[in-house]
């Protein structure tokens, strides 16, 4: 894998997490940022899933799989600990092991798998995806003109269906990257991390604004594109430095890195109800932070390992 997309991938764990950590810091301004971490990852799995070649029954149910094994196996764990409390009837059962789940990027991420596979599958879309990007855009706006509630900010909220035109573009996003990979990096200057540092700015400062100025609402939308301006920075800066962090980097940086990407779907899964549990203990800063990150990292760990004795098995079958 490019090492910049292992990078990135770690870094939207770590922002993700670090955004749940509602109650352990002096200050929950810390605990900041979880929007930008799934947009982040949204375009990283964009990126990787870019070049499809098999059929999208196939292709979807492998997806499928992947995305689901992590999610049942932990929803049972944490029911027979007694973490989750579910009612056994239908319903229940597949609100927590089908749809939605307690997961909001599992509900986003298996309906956006659809449209993305026809995106990058087909070409009229894969050769133009500046112009599918517009489109989406434009039914963005279209549903945010005439049907959003825009009494209240609320543009962010991850479990709204608003939300998937955001995660969309953002795996768009990342296929573009994927497809201009070459270009993109000739045209890498010093001058993006300006820019980007100037979006970052501008984009926490607008949440702040939007969340506390009720009057000005309507506009909120202009806090989400100024995050996709973000995004596309960061993605462009990452891309450029790629050879550098591959150079640079000590070996056991590396490994920290690509240990932490290669969990990120575990420890994702993993952390609410750890976090909930530590939080419930009322630990003093540092020691709740250190406690509930070593409980994560352990977790998603021992998580990843079974996760990949199933997957071990169910890859046979997509190779026959």
């Amino acid at each position: 894998m490019v090492f910049f997309i292992t990078v990135l991938r770690a870094v939207s764990a770590l922002i993700i997490t670090n955004s749940h950590y509602t109650g352990f810091y002096p200050t929950d301004l810390i605990a900041n940022g979880g929007l930008l971490g799934d947009v982040i990852f949204f375009a990283v799995s964009g990126y990787c899933l870019f070049n499809v070649k098999m059929s999208f029954g196939k292709w979807y149910l492998k997806r499928f799989i992947r995305v689901y094994t992590p999610v049942i196996i932990i929803t049972l764990a944490y029911i027979l600990i007694g973490w989750y409390q579910i009612d056994m009837n239908f319903k229940s059962l597949v609100w927590w092991f089908v749809y939605p789940t307690n997961y909001h990027f599992i509900a986003s991420i298996v309906v956006l798998y659809i449209p993305f596979y026809f995106a990058a599958k087909l070409k009229p879309f894969r050769e133009n995806l500046p112009k599918v990007m517009i489109g989406v855009l434009v039914a963005y706006m279209l549903v945010y003109v005439l049907a959003y509630d825009k009494s209240y900010y609320h543009i962010d909220t991850v479990r709204e269906p608003m939300i998937r035109f955001l995660f969309f573009e953002s795996m768009l996003l990342g296929a573009w990257f994927k497809q201009n990979s070459n270009k993109v990096k000739e045209a890498y200057s010093g001058w993006h991390w300006g820019l980007s540092a100037v979006l970052f700015v501008l984009y926490f400062g607008s949440k702040m604004i939007f969340s506390k100025v009720e009057q000005i609402s309507s506009f909120q939308s202009v806090n989400q594109i100024i995050l996709f301006a973000l995004l596309f920075g960061v993605f462009w800066c990452f891309s450029g430095i790629d050879e550098w962090m591959e150079r640079s980097f000590a070996p056991g940086i590396k490994k920290v890195v690509t240990f932490v990407s290669e969990r990120t779907l575990e420890i994702y899964v993993v952390q609410y109800a750890i976090i909930s549990f530590v939080r419930d203990r009322e630990m003093m800063f540092p020691l709740n932070w250190f406690v509930v990150t070593v409980a994560i990292i352990v977790a998603a760990t021992a998580l990843h390992f079974v996760v990949g004795l199933v997957n071990k098995q169910t890859d046979r079958l997509f190779e026959r």
